[in-house]
């Protein structure tokens, strides 16, 4: 099994977020799930790569050339993927992994979670998709998904596609144990056009 993991190239405010991913590389290592992740060897993205790395696991990085210009792409990974562009990225982050986490992150983080949601609500893919809500670090954003759902603009059963917890161990429990929920059709008010 692999998970694809988006973070942030920043460590952030905190040591929590840089242990949470130290934590979680430690137990992909131990559970033999390998990483998928976006290159870089900064931030909480290098943070989580050299985790898995020292505890034996395989780490595969996923990185644009324009970014592994500017030297931020990590030299030690059990493999690196180099593409021309961040859709690219996205795309071959998604077809390596079997399932997702988003540990704290900024914009960039937001947008790939975001993304690999709208896949799962489209069914593009079925893949588990988990928010590691460090130090409740994603509570905005949770607070949003709500709202969309209380004003109509999301289903409730979609809002349920993104599994989140506290912990990396809680986390990887949910991951683990998680089943595809039934389909559900798109929200169309075809009346309304």
């Amino acid at each position: 099994m692999r998970i694809c993991v988006f973070c942030g190239s920043s460590i952030g405010a905190r040591p929590a977020y840089r242990a949470a991913a130290e934590l979680l590389g430690r137990l992909f290592a131990e559970h033999s799930i390998g990483l998928v992740y976006g290159g870089g060897a900064v931030g909480l993205m290098g943070v989580i790569a050299d985790s898995v790395l020292a505890g034996g696991g395989e780490a595969i990085g996923v990185i644009p050339d324009g970014l592994l210009r500017r030297e931020i792409g990590h030299n030690g990974l059990t493999e690196l993927h180099v593409v021309e562009t961040m859709h690219q990225r996205k795309a071959m982050m998604a077809d390596l992994a079997d399932a997702f986490i988003a540990m704290p992150g900024g914009c960039g983080t937001l947008e790939e979670l975001t993304e690999i949601v709208t896949w799962s609500q489209l069914g593009i893919q079925v893949k588990p998709c988990g928010l590691l809500n460090v130090e409740g670090y994603w509570d905005g954003l949770l607070g949003f998904l709500d709202h969309a759902v209380n004003e109509k603009f999301m289903r409730a059963e979609n809002r349920e596609l993104i599994v989140v917890a506290r912990t990396p161990e809680a986390m990887l429990e949910k991951l683990l144990s998680w089943k595809a929920p039934p389909p559900v059709e798109k929200w169309l008010d075809r009346a309304r056009r």
